[in-house]
């Protein structure tokens, strides 16, 4: 949505491809207006204008019993409360998952970058 230059071709490609389902994770949403406040993370639109943006493009994953239920046994692996998040929404769903972060691969997803 924002063109950043970190995200790789890979990853532009399989979102811009129109043949892929594309879902963002509530999780990310509300990760987003958590950085945004602790000055982590600035965008140059109001926060409520540009998810509605993205939420016009992209169809929404939200956080289900069964997502949540998956954290119960997951390793720790990864520390980050939203990524274990995202790591248990994509083995739930069984779907790949857009991030730049090698450590998600212990967890055995599909892993796009």
């Amino acid at each position: 949505m924002l063109n950043d230059p970190k995200l790789s071709e890979t990853a532009s490609t399989s979102i811009a491809d129109r043949e892929n389902l594309c879902l963002v994770s509530a999780a990310s949403q509300w990760e987003v207006a958590i950085k945004i406040s602790v000055g982590k993370y600035r965008i140059s639109d109001d926060f409520e204008t540009l998810w509605n943006d993205v939420l016009s493009r992209f169809a929404t994953l939200n956080i289900e019993p069964r997502h949540t239920a998956k954290l119960i046994s997951l390793p720790f692996h990864h520390k980050d409360p939203f990524d274990r998040l995202l790591i248990a929404q994509s083995l739930a769903e069984q779907i790949p998952v857009i991030s730049s972060d090698a450590v998600l691969d212990a967890y055995g997803i599909q892993r796009i970058w």
